[in-house]
């Protein structure tokens, strides 16, 4: 007889809930000296571990180097085969385990201890091996996996996962790391756009469009379907007015029966929504989304440079 899959599935959802919920109260004193401990560390994090410990310890390697505290990842049975020299007089130590009992933890513990680095441990058994000869101890205890049978490293490798992250977190806060930092950090991909892309990298590629208040339909008609962005500014010389968006010559169509006399500043907006050159692009999306519409003016002290459009920032694919 099959089991029920969906049953199934939301025990396990609920049962690994349970078990990070549970994790906050195991954050204590130790976790608030083992951040201070990195953050005055002129050296690097070095996590260790075994089996599936050792994949999560990758992940919290790459989540503390994208968050700016250096961190690197060493193999607990490679150590004992020669990558001990991986780690620097000034590094600090995380070895991670389950069961904290190991052999290969038993082994790794006394070499990480004799070279005197700081060593903690991220352990479920707080009356193991590796818990009893830590310097400072990342309480990950669990009651038992969410595998039926209690064997499959389940709730006991997730526990570690988010203890990793609200370590990295803390680190994050402690450190003072910025939006600017952040994208220094992750230059590439969506996320890196939303954090250093300008609206001046983007009005740049396209054209200015711009009639004078005194043009008329023929040449307002012209400049905004030659210029591809679906809106001209309106000038009076030097001096922005307005802008006649594509949906204002509809309207214009709507309330006027004749329109060959009409003129630019006729059938304008006027105060047009504009942003400034060296705005985030990101932003830029945010104020289009927030009054409907597609474009915005491009201003530097007073003048106007060009626009951007919605789809400019969408082909960059940061939203």
């Amino acid at each position: 007889m099959h089991p029920d899959i969906q049953k199934l599935a939301r025990e396990t959802i609920i049962h690994e809930a349970d078990s990070v919920r549970n994790l906050a109260n195991l954050i204590d004193n130790d976790f608030e000296k083992i951040v201070e401990l990195i953050y005055q560390s002129k050296g690097r994090v070095v996590i260790t571990g075994i089996g599936k410990s050792a994949n999560i310890a990758k992940k919290i390697v790459a989540t503390l180097n994208s968050t700016g505290t250096p961190a690197i990842f060493m193999h607990a049975a490679d150590a004992i085969h020669g990558d001990l020299g991986i780690i620097q007089p000034e590094d600090v130590v995380i070895c991670i385990s389950k069961s904290g009992n190991t052999p290969e933890i038993k082994v790794l513990v006394p070499l990480l201890k004799y070279r005197k680095n700081p060593l903690i441990g991220m352990v479920s058994n707080t009356q193991s091996f590796l818990a009893e000869n830590a310097h400072y101890l990342l309480k990950t205890t669990v009651e038992k996996e969410a595998c039926p049978h209690n064997l499959a490293p389940t709730s006991s490798t997730t526990a570690q996962l988010v203890m990793g992250d609200a370590l990295a977190v803390s680190l994050l806060e402690y450190r003072g790391f910025s939006q600017e930092d952040f994208a220094k950090y992750h230059p590439g991909g969506a996320l890196g756009k939303k954090l250093y892309l300008t609206v001046e990298k983007l009005y740049k590629q396209n054209e200015v469009p711009r009639v004078d208040m005194g043009d008329n339909i023929r040449k307002i008609i012209i400049e905004i379907s030659s210029k591809r962005l679906g809106a001209t500014a309106v000038m009076d010389g030097d001096q922005l007015v307005g802008i006649i968006t594509d949906g204002d010559l509809r309207r214009m169509l709507e309330r006027y029966d004749q329109v060959e006399d009409l003129r630019a500043k006729d059938i304008m907006s006027r105060n047009p929504k504009t942003i400034p050159h060296d705005e985030l692009a990101i932003n830029a999306f945010n104020l289009m989304e927030d009054h409907n519409i597609t474009q915005l003016i491009v201003k530097e002290n007073g003048r106007y440079l060009g626009m951007v459009h919605l789809h400019d920032i969408l082909k960059e694919g940061i939203v």
